[in-house]
């Protein structure tokens, strides 16, 4: 911008124009931020004063150093700034300052706790796969067109990634439990009438089955299966309804009256998507008796007028390219949908902003 198009714009203008480039320069430290204070216990340890508490509570509980209290200050600062704690000022501790619990917080504490994701989408391994992004973007694609920048950085696929590394593999499925654990239990509460007649089920991908459970104990006489990966499944603690079969999905799928995929169809390009689902469709009855195949995952565009569900979109749609994935919109999934052989009357029910269930049958 020259000397005389800054002239042009009001102080306000470079100002907040100014700020909210720093905050693209710093973005890093903001979520790193958040990952420290999760590893240090901070939102447990609030919860646990009751919901509120002093920097000296937080200090102790969380064995800060007495010399770096001053520095936690500074964190507690910047993630009450950026809305992950809430400030008040205490009668009783002489005018001391209180944090507490954001709604935004209160999902890294208690039952529905989604501090395993933070965990793994700022795992080491995960953000080191960015700093390739600009020769990925140059290169050429690999001939079989698979090549990802977690590849290109570490020279194997996240999944294959998992086999050999059990910490990796241990973050990455601890943060699809959280995840599941959560999304399945807000489904079941809006959306359970799509299992009520259902007599079976195969969750595909299902890691250890954290999402399959809630499922499961909801409608105890639908029989329930997980499928995954042999080193994914490994111990998993089963249910009286549930049972784990080690498979690949792009082989073959156990019968069941339906097939769900939390999370997996974003992971994968369109033909890849369309091979699983085929699967699918051979795993399943026919529609009149009662086949389909539940889909739940990210549909871009549907909450047009909110700039934080877009902006999320955007962010998550850009994570993907991590592994070669991607968010889609409705007329994408159609596509996938319509090229795997199933009807044309899918049903897309949005259950929490872009997050969707989606039936599609044979």
């Amino acid at each position: 911008m020259t000397l005389k198009l800054l002239a042009e714009v009001s102080p306000l203008e470079l100002l907040v124009g100014l700020a909210e480039l720093h905050d693209h320069f710093l973005g890093y430290v903001k979520s790193l931020s958040l990952k420290c204070a999760v590893e240090l216990g901070i939102p447990e340890a609030i919860q646990r004063r009751g919901g509120m508490a002093t920097l000296v509570d937080i200090s102790t509980d969380t064995k800060v150093h007495p010399a770096k209290v001053a520095n936690l200050q500074r964190l507690l600062d910047l993630l009450t700034a950026s809305g992950i704690f809430s400030t008040s000022i205490s009668v009783e501790d002489g005018g001391a300052v209180l944090y507490g619990l954001t709604t935004t917080c209160r999902f890294l504490v208690g039952r529905h706790n989604l501090s395993p994701m933070v965990n793994f989408l700022l795992n080491p391994l995960v953000v080191s796969s960015f700093f390739c992004m600009t020769d990925w973007l140059r290169s050429e694609p690999a001939p079989r067109g698979a090549v990802s920048l977690f590849e290109l950085a570490h020279g194997c696929s996240q999944w294959e990634m998992g086999r050999k590394d059990s910490e990796f593999n241990d973050v990455l499925t601890g943060s699809m439990a959280a995840d599941s654990h959560l999304f399945l239990e807000v489904i079941i509460m809006d959306k359970g009438r799509i299992f009520r007649s259902l007599g079976s089920l195969v969750d595909v991908g299902g890691g250890k089955g954290a999402g399959t459970k809630v499922i499961a104990s909801s409608f105890p006489r639908i029989k329930c299966t997980v499928m995954d990966l042999p080193h994914v499944i490994g111990q998993a603690g089963g249910h009286e309804n549930m049972q784990f079969v080690a498979g690949d999905m792009f082989e073959s799928i156990p019968p069941a009256d339906a097939v769900v995929l939390k999370n997996i169809l974003h992971d994968w390009g369109h033909d890849d998507c369309v091979k699983i689902l085929q699967r699918c469709k051979e795993a399943i009855p026919a529609r009149n008796a009662g086949g389909k195949v539940i889909i739940i995952d990210m549909v871009r565009g549907l909450s047009h007028e909110e700039k934080k569900i877009a902006d999320m979109e955007a962010m998550q749609n850009m994570f993907m390219i991590c592994i070669n994935g991607v968010e889609r919109n409705e007329s994408e999934w159609k596509g996938i949908f319509s090229d795997a052989g199933f009807s044309d009357d899918c049903k897309i029910m949005p259950v929490v902003g872009p997050y969707s269930v989606i039936e599609i049958y044979p």
